[in-house]
């Protein structure tokens, strides 16, 4: 492991020495991850990308390959649909989550590479790095943070960073 590794463990995430809290999807860890299960999947995951809300944050708050959420951008969850567990635009028929949404809890998304390489229909979509609802409130399977742990770990981070966690 490296000290430039997200590592997830029972008591927080481990980042460049520190520790900081986050929660978990509602259905706990799993090493088999279904869509719709709320479980956050184990395994070595790379953040792919970072997301942020443009009237929000700045860019200058962020590192140079984050890039804005516009207002039709969609993560499509579909497992029936060819843009399974991909970013969409709208409108789009099939199942979706909206990336811009009115709550902050995706003002800033650090994007992991699950089930992209090639997408597997129902294995789970959009496992994200985002802000929390609040403290030990769980997510559907994404990692949520407090949404100053969270810009402290986008302005450190590295593209393709690896995301430890542990089943």
């Amino acid at each position: 492991m490296s000290t430039r590794d997200l590592v997830l463990s029972p008591t927080g995430l481990r980042f460049r020495g520190r520790r900081l809290a986050c929660t978990i999807g509602r259905g706990g860890i799993t090493t088999d991850k279904r869509e719709g299960d709320g479980a956050t999947p184990a395994g070595i995951h790379r953040i792919t990308g970072m997301l942020y809300r443009p009237d929000r944050l700045t860019a200058r708050a962020l590192p140079g390959w984050a890039r804005p959420i516009g207002l039709r951008d969609l993560w499509c969850d579909d497992p029936a649909h060819p843009a399974y567990n991909r970013p969409v635009r709208a409108p789009l028929d099939a199942s979706h989550e909206v990336l811009r949404r009115a709550d902050p809890l995706y003002d800033l998304v650090l994007v992991t590479d699950w089930n992209t390489a090639p997408a597997v229909p129902g294995r789970g979509s959009a496992i994200f790095l985002h802000s929390w609802r609040r403290p030990g409130y769980p997510t559907a399977g994404c990692i949520a943070f407090d949404r100053a742990d969270l810009l402290w770990i986008a302005r450190r981070l590295d593209p393709g960073a690896r995301l430890v966690v542990r089943g």
